[in-house]
């Protein structure tokens, strides 16, 4: 247990941050999903827009920290894999 003040400050930071981290990583997981919906659906217009904003919201994330920076690029690669697959098809 922290016993001085800056061991107790750092604690509420962590805290502070790891909500701030879990909601941004919720938020990646939420388009991630719309996404691979989208692919089921086999729409490629409607993937073509949500892989938009998957890949814009997996960079956010890359660059608040939350994912590590190669973690985005493979994820990205990817996904845009899949969308080609889908157009090709």
């Amino acid at each position: 247990m922290a016993n001085n003040p800056g061991a107790r400050k750092a604690i509420r930071k962590i805290e502070a941050r790891t909500e701030v981290n879990k909601a941004r990583r919720s938020r990646v997981r939420t388009y991630l999903r719309k996404f691979q919906e989208a692919l089921a659906a086999g729409d490629a217009a409607v993937a073509k827009a949500a892989f938009v904003e998957a890949q814009s919201e997996l960079m956010r994330a890359v660059s608040k920290g939350v994912v590590h920076k190669n973690t985005g690029s493979r994820k990205v690669s990817r996904l845009a894999a899949q969308l080609k697959k889908l157009s090709a098809a």
